[in-house]
């Protein structure tokens, strides 16, 4: 089924989301006690680690994990000398198993390989470009590419159930399962319902993101909605060129290999700010709307703007556009207003009082 199918992606992004936090919270540590100079972490042909959790350049497995492999880099090799005993979660460009993996494999990549070699104990599940399957999978094979191969050596005791342009099975290729391709057709009701939910409860985690925000930073909240209504253009700009401009920094610094954990922790922010972004966009055009009719209030702004845009979204083309601009508005006063809390902290004033913090977070728009 399509909704099955949708299903399997939504949980396939979010264990690669899982492996990027975990990293982030742990895994840059764990890298550098074993991470040489150019960016690589290596457990050796006659090394044994209980596990591997890693944001680097590349990570190569010559030996025994005994545990979980958890990385995001820009390569994963598990060598054909090299053994997981537990699972293997990767982010990464390139990803190749040429060894064994008692357990699962999850992968988002540019490519993936599963050569002639390759021994996985568990099921694979994989978000790539390319993947490519030659080996032994003891489950079952569910993945999502352009382009799925089977090698002729391939052997895989569940399904392969893929969703991919381009399926090539050589004849040598077993499948003790059934291959099935799933296509996203025109939604069925359970999908429907699904879409309806899940639409509903991003309504509820926007409207308990934004009071907390209105609660936490008064001041500062007020200063966003003053920034959007007094300088709408300048606001938006600014909120492009962060839009625009931080991916492309992030970008760099993953490039350089070194300042990849640097990047994971800018990506973590930068999505923080762009979902703080998009709540204060929407509420700042909730304060002006309120304001046209002589009404005020900050929960009821953020209703009416969160509400009013859940209701425009549903609008093709047209809803996703207005969407994108309160996101800008909301982005660029948020980056304004850092700045400028940043400037009058760094200033003479005492920095000892609540009034100063109050201070500090004051949104005027005088900038």
């Amino acid at each position: 089924m399509a909704s099955d199918a949708a299903v399997r992606r939504r949980r396939l992004t979010l264990v690669l989301v899982g492996v990027l936090l975990c990293s982030l919270a742990t895994g840059v540590a764990a890298a550098e006690s074993v991470r040489a100079a150019n960016g690589t972490v290596v457990v050796g042909a006659d090394e044994t680690v209980e596990s591997v959790e890693a944001v680097a350049g590349s990570v190569l497995i010559h030996g025994t994990v005994r545990g979980d492999v958890s990385a995001a880099a820009g390569t994963v090799h598990v060598t054909q000398t090299g053994r997981v005993g537990g699972d293997v979660e990767v982010a990464a460009g390139a990803v190749r198993i040429d060894g064994q993996v008692d357990g699962d494999v999850s992968a988002g990549a540019g490519t993936l390989d599963v050569t002639e070699t390759a021994r996985i104990g568990g099921n694979v599940e994989a978000g790539a470009g390319y993947a490519s399957f030659d080996g032994r999978v003891g489950g079952d094979v569910t993945v999502g590419a352009e382009t799925v191969v089977l090698g002729p050596n391939a052997q895989v005791g569940g399904d392969v159930r893929y969703e991919a342009e381009t399926l090539t099975r050589d004849p040598g290729a077993t499948v003790e399962g059934r291959v099935i391709r799933e296509t996203v057709e025109q939604p069925g009701g359970v999908a429907v319902v699904g879409n309806a939910l899940g639409a509903v409860y991003g309504l509820l985690a926007n409207l308990l993101f934004g009071a907390t925000l209105l609660f936490a930073f008064p001041n500062f909240s007020a200063g966003v909605a003053s920034r959007v209504g007094s300088a709408p253009a300048r606001t938006g700009g600014v909120g492009l060129l962060a839009l625009v401009g931080v991916p492309v920094v992030l970008v760099l610094l993953v490039i350089t290999l070194v300042g990849i954990p640097l990047a994971v922790v800018g990506a973590v922010v930068f999505a923080g700010a762009v979902w703080a972004g998009l709540v204060y966009g929407q509420y700042a055009v909730g304060v002006r709307a309120l304001a046209a009719v002589d009404r005020e209030g900050r929960l009821l702004a953020l209703v009416v703007g969160l509400v009013g845009f859940a209701l425009l979204g549903a609008v093709p083309i047209l809803g996703g556009l207005l969407e994108l601009g309160a996101l800008l508005l909301g982005l660029g006063a948020l980056a304004l207003g850092l700045r400028d809390a940043y400037r009058r902290r760094s200033g003479d004033r005492p920095s000892d009082g609540q009034s100063t913090l109050d201070e500090s977070f004051d949104g005027g728009a005088s900038s």
